[in-house]
């Protein structure tokens, strides 16, 4: 059984402009032990799935469809008394800044040990000892005299670090690391990464890693979605989404980064704009900014389809190569 299962999840924004769907149907599966990539451009609603997860959207923000259950738990309109035993025990978030996400009128000391009295029945004491042994988990130095430090005497790659401490501290089932190293470079990053999977190894918890950086995924994940204008367009194991994408989105994606394969050549972007998600098409939403594109993409949307066990993508390209093939079998 999956720890986590999202199925047609759909959350929109009402504002003055009108509703903006900003989850349009995601589905997907995460299993123990199991690090999954939610992949896209800014704007693809990676984020809004992850709030949508943990129900801290914004106040215009509301789930107005689908399922997501936490071993076997139904959290959509479970409540805020049963989403508070959930956040920080089941399922931790690391922001994607860690300035903005401590407060930077107290110590280091004070938001760990917070958070642990909050979640647990450990008392002040307990509290304090767990802290200093999750700063010294995530590798700060001295950890004792930087509980008593302020964020703003960290550099960001430790202010990072205690934001991993302070959402391990109390052993969540599942970790949401949302872009967790968009602010800090890259010696600094492969840093991050390194202690992620490590401890998600010696505490075998499950993580969801949200992000636009496809080399990030390549060195973390186990599976991989790929979410274009809300919804996802192409999901499989990350061996079958790097060396077999089957949609022009996620091709696109892999063509406008630096490899081996394309060394010496110029970067193909993708061209043109993300969708206005207030105004959804009925075909494809990549269609207009797609080389391939056909008629039928404009006009209807393209249904999942399983490409195998480990692979599907909502793409008409394999429903055209699939026709074709079969009547090349006959």
């Amino acid at each position: 059984m999956s720890l986590l299962r999202v199925n047609d999840l759909h959350t929109s924004f009402f504002t003055d402009a009108g509703e903006v769907r900003a989850v349009n149907g995601v589905s997907f599966e995460l299993e123990r032990g199991k690090i999954l990539g939610i992949v896209g451009e800014s704007g693809s609603g990676k984020s809004v799935t992850a709030y949508s997860i943990l129900q801290i959207l914004a106040e215009t923000g509301k789930i107005v469809g689908g399922s997501i259950l936490l071993d076997g738990q139904e959290l959509v309109g479970a409540g805020e008394k049963v989403m508070r035993t959930v956040r920080g025990n089941k399922i931790s978030i690391i922001f994607q800044d860690p300035m903005t996400s401590l407060n930077p009128t107290y110590t280091i000391g004070h938001q760990l040990t917070e958070a642990i009295l909050l979640h647990t029945d450990r008392n002040k004491s307990q509290a304090f000892d767990r802290a200093v042994e999750m700063l010294t988990l995530v590798g700060v130095n001295e950890p004792q005299r930087r509980m008593k430090q302020y964020p703003h005497e960290f550099s960001g790659g430790m202010r990072q670090r205690v934001m991993i401490a302070m959402a391990l501290a109390c052993e969540p089932d599942i970790l949401i690391a949302d872009e967790p190293t968009t602010a800090l470079d890259v010696t600094i990053q492969a840093q991050i990464l390194e202690l992620m999977k490590a401890l998600q190894k010696e505490l075998g918890m499950a993580i969801i890693m949200i992000t636009h950086d496809l080399g990030v995924v390549a060195q973390m994940c186990d599976e991989v979605i790929v979410m274009y204008a809300g919804s996802v367009c192409e999901s499989g194991t990350a061996d079958e989404i790097f060396y077999n994408p089957r949609h022009a989105y996620t091709r696109g994606l892999l063509r406008s980064i630096p490899s081996v394969d394309n060394a010496g050549q110029k970067l193909r972007p993708i061209t043109g704009t993300p969708i206005d998600l207030l105004n959804m098409p009925n075909g494809c939403p990549f269609a207009p900014r797609c080389d391939d594109a056909m008629k039928i993409c404009i006009r209807e949307r393209c249904e999942m389809m399983r490409i195998n066990d480990a692979h599907a993508a909502a793409c008409w390209l394999n429903v055209r190569d699939a026709q074709q093939s079969a009547a090349k079998e006959e």
